[in-house]
Order: structure tokens, then C-alpha cells, then sequence
């Protein structure tokens, strides 16, 4: 904290002086017994009445002084708790003698929180207002709001001092709002529906559960390495081998992949898994869950986002092989042949690597031609093994999976399967996923004999499903960037930090 400027020093002398004049700055007896969301409806009547007054009323509110506007003997400042914001009429002749001048004008400024006591009434501008007859300082902001009332705008800046931009930006408080409630809403539609929430370890033996690179932390006790979880899927269908039917969990994942407008390396999801289902029941409760959280949230069945308009009110269900050339556009004679899939990924600058199989060029092809295309809900199905190591085959069709991902907005939303639950299968699957981690493949699946043990004492039927809710969010709030739904998002360190690993750097240099 740079102390040294000069904005700051001043605003300490003035905590100071008010010290001096036996007026605690960090005041910690606050006795306010109202909200200013609670104030304005309450008193919305006292606009009819005649004096447009009502000093009978009294009211305590607290809050932090948004804009301070001087009028010689009287003054107008705006407090903002969390509810909203509130004018307040403070006047010299209301308050005690020598207060507003030498304390009030002096010393209170912009940025500091402030408690007061008063009663309701109408400026001559129609505004419903407090007016003060006493004003106490709670806390001393040294620290100078920015210029702007109207909120931060620069990125940086939002998302490094996230405090600052709660402050001055009331409709990303509006943003972590919803988010908190969709959370919420998420557990009690589970709970309802007769799921069993848990938790599961967040270090991992092994990294398992998604194909994706983890990090990696050291247990000094054990003195072994330990993973941040990628997923917990495998610990949840542990549960349901050992008797649990219908379990969830919500939390955060880790991932140490790079960063967009839609990954953050922690990210939250919700992963539920349900015996004796199938991928199908999922594609039901999926659409059950959505109608609970736009009713819930009182939510149109059309929502903005961007320039696109998503109309929720139908979801669409395609296989993937088939959304290649209805969806995607790709020629229909090639779809299944990997030589013919390989020259038209080349043809259009796509990754094409000749030893991948036929179903991970078929997902190659989905990725380019068919993901952003995929505006309203779709539930793309059917994928092929090769790039679904944990589902169950088809009966029908043993190259591909009952496995489904429900895209919105281009965007993936969800990932879901009928649960692999073949022992054997699954041990020949982790041991093609270590084939391809050998080959270079640093997102490949690791073997988890473990979890091939679990499997074989029997696990019932199962459809497992997770929602990345961070993204779902992003859909319902018209959010952008995931860093816009994450209090406090990963950033590049700025110069000055970390100067630790700059430090190993020369002494590695020596």
C-alpha cells in the first residue's frame, strides 16, 4: 500500500483530526435499523402528503457517500448500502453547533461510510430523500474513490481490485447476485429431486476424471505429489459402487490450460450421478432444471446475449455424426473416413495430426464446422469411443457412446453419458488413454486401477452428468468473459509480483 501519495496523506491527517477531536474514525457501533431499499418503499407514500414531510417517521440508514455535493449551509450527499442508493439533505441548523462546518465539510468526503439518523421527505425535484439530523462517520476511507460516479471501465482495473469495482459498479454486484442464487437454486432443484450432496478429495493420487493437464501440489506429510482435481467424477461414481443412488456435488474444479473468455484454471461446476438412469433421464431432468431456473429467476423463455437472441423455450437433439453435414455443413461422403477428414482439415487450416483416429478427427470436425453454430439448446449425442474414455457404448452401435453435450450459445454448457460400468472395457479404455499420453497427448486420461477395482465389485447402472455453472452464468447474466462471473479471476502478475521466482531465476544463473 503506497501510503506516500499524496491523495491518501491527506485524507490520514484528516482521520487525524478528527481523533483529535474525540471522533473515532473506525467507529464499530453502528446501530442503523434500516436498509435504504427498505427506506424507499416504506415511505413511498410521503410524496402525497401535503408538506411532501413526515418528521414523525425516524429512520437510522447507513451506507458509503457515493457524491457530496456543497451548498454553503446545507449540503446533498448520496449513500449506497447494498440495497441501493439514498440522497440525504444534511444542513447546518439540523446538526450540532460547529459540526458541519469544522467536521461535517471538513473532514467526511467522498468514499467514506457514514451512519444517519433522520426523517423522510421530498426535495422540490420529486425526490424521495432523508432528511439528516444527525450524521456519524463509521469508517474513514483513506483511500480516494475514482473520478468517475458513474464506475470503472478499464478491464485491469475491475478485475485485479474486484472491491473497487463492487463499489462503483452496482450491476456487477447485480452479476454476483444472480450467481449466488443460481448456485443456490441449482442445490435445492437436486436436494428436491432426492440427490444426496457430498464431497469429494480436491488433491487427487491421480489425475482423473476429464482429459485435461492438472496442477501439481506436494503433501509434505506423505511426502507424495497430490493433484488439484480435474473433476471428481471418479470419486462420485465410487459412491454409487458403494450403495448411494443419487448423489451431487458443487465445487471447484482445476485445470492448468490457458486462459479465454471461457476457461479460468478453477472453475465451478456440478456433477450429479443417478443409478439406474440413462443418459436419456438426463436429457430430461437437464430441461427440468433449466424451466426451474428461469422460473425461479423470473426469466423470459428469450434472453439477449450479445448480438444473438437464445430462445429457450425448445432444445433440439442431434447426433454428432449427423451434425456434421446438417449442422456443419461438412460433406456428407466423408464423415466417416479418416483420409477424406484429414485432407479437408488440412484444406481449411485445422488441426489434422495423421495418427489420430477416425473419431477424434470426427471431433475435430464438430470443433471447427458445428460448435458455433449451435445457438439455441442443442443437445449433441452419440460421440464417438475415441473421445469418450468414461461412457458406456451403444448396444446398438459399440464405436460410438450414449453420451451427450448440450451446447448454447456456441458455447458448452453440459457433458453427460450413460456411465461406463464394464470393468474390463474401462481398463482397456485408461490403457488406449495412456497409449496416447506416451504419444504426447499431456491431456490423456491416466490409468486408475483403483477405480477399475471399484467398478469390479459392481456399480448399478448410472448416468452421470456436469454443468459448468460459471458459463451458465455467463448465458443468463449476458456475460462475455468468464472473468465477469468470477469475484476474483486469474491474472498475469504484474511486474512487481512474484519477484520470488525472478529471485530462482539469477540463482539458477550463477
Amino acid at each position: 500500500m503506497a501510503f506516500e501519495n499524496k491523495f491518501i496523506q491527506q485524507r490520514i491527517e484528516k482521520a487525524e483530526l478528527l481523533r483529535a477531536e474525540g471522533i473515532n474514525p473506525y467507529a464499530n457501533n453502528s446501530q442503523r435499523n434500516t436498509t435504504i431499499a427498505k427506506f424507499l418503499n416504506v415511505n413511498s407514500d410521503v410524496a402525497e402528503k401535503e408538506n411532501q414531510r413526515d418528521e414523525k417517521r425516524h429512520y437510522i440508514v447507513s451506507g458509503r457517500i457515493k457524491l457530496f455535493r456543497i451548498m454553503g449551509k446545507a449540503s446533498f450527499i448520496k449513500i449506497e448500502d447494498e440495497s441501493g442508493m439514498l440522497q440525504v439533505y444534511v444542513a447546518r441548523d439540523n446538526l450540532p453547533e460547529g459540526f458541519y462546518n469544522d467536521t461535517f465539510k471538513k473532514n467526511i468526503e467522498t468514499g467514506d461510510i457514514v451512519e444517519i439518523n433522520g426523517f423522510p421527505f421530498v426535495t422540490g425535484k420529486g425526490e424521495l430523500s432523508l432528511h439528516a439530523e444527525g450524521v456519524k462517520l463509521l469508517t474513514k476511507a483513506i483511500a480516494p474513490l475514482p473520478e468517475k460516479f458513474h464506475g470503472i471501465t478499464d478491464k485491469e482495473t475491475r478485475y485485479r481490485k474486484r472491491y473497487l469495482d463492487l463499489i462503483m459498479n452496482a450491476e456487477v454486484r447485480k452479476t454476483f447476485k444472480i450467481r449466488s442464487k443460481v448456485i443456490s437454486l441449482t442445490r435445492h432443484f437436486f436436494e428436491d429431486k432426492g440427490f444426496l450432496e457430498v464431497e469429494t478429495p480436491m488433491m487427487h493420487p491421480i489425475a482423473g476424471g476429464a482429459n485435461a493437464k492438472p496442477f501439481v501440489t506436494h503433501h509434505n506429510a506423505l511426502g507424495i505429489d497430490r493433484f488439484l482435481r480435474i473433476a471428481p467424477e471418479l470419486y462420485l461414481k465410487r459412491l454409487i459402487v458403494g450403495g448411494f443412488e443419487a448423489v451431487f456435488e458443487i465445487n471447484r474444479n482445476f485445470r492448468n490450460e490457458g486462459m479465454d473468455a471461457t476457461h479460468n484454471p478453477e472453475f465451478t461446476s456440478i456433477e450429479f450421478y443417478w443409478a439406474y438412469k440413462t443418459y436419456k433421464d438426463l436429457i430430461k431432468i437437464t430441461k427440468e432444471y433449466f424451466e426451474y431456473l428461469f422460473d425461479h429467476l423470473d426469466l423470459p423463455t428469450i434472453l439477449p446475449y450479445g448480438d444473438l437472441e437464445v430462445d429457450f423455450s425448445e432444445f433440439k437433439e442431434i447426433p454428432l455424426i449427423e451434425s456434421l453435414s446438417v449442422i456443419g455443413g461438412v460433406p456428407e461422403d466423408i464423415v466417416n473416413d479418416k483420409e477424406k477428414i484429414l485432407a479437408y482439415l488440412r484444406a481449411n487450416k485445422l488441426e489434422a495430426k495423421s495418427e489420430m483416429t477416425l473419431g477424434q478427427l470426427q471431433g475435430e470436425l464438430f470443433d471447427g464446422f458445428v460448435e458455433e453454430k449451435l445457438i439455441n439448446p442443442t443437445f449433441i449425442t452419440e460421440y464417438p469411443v475415441d473421445i469418450s474414455p468414461l461412457a458406456r457404448r451403444s448396444d446398438v452401435n459399440p464405436e460410438i457412446t450414449e453420451r451427450f453435450e448440450l451446447f448454447i450459445a456456441g458455447r458448452e454448457i453440459a457433458n453427460a453419458f450413460s456411465e461406463l460400468n464394464d470393468p474390463v472395457d474401462q481398463y482397456e479404455r485408461f490403457k488406449a488413454q495412456v497409449e496416447s499420453k506416451e504419444s504426447g497427448d499431456d491431456e490423456a486420461h491416466e490409468m486408475d486401477e483403483d477405480f477399475v477395482e471399484a467398478l469390479s465389485y459392481g456399480m448399478a447402472p448410472t448416468a452421470g452428468q456436469g454443468i459448468g455453472l460459471d458459463r451458465l452464468v455467463m448465458l443468463l447474466t449476458n456475460e462475455h468473459s468468464i472473468r465477469d462471473v468470477l469475484l476474483f479471476p486469474a491474472m498475469k502478475p504484474l511486474h512487481n509480483e512474484h519477484a520470488n521466482d525472478k529471485n530462482e531465476e539469477n540463482k539458477t544463473g550463477e
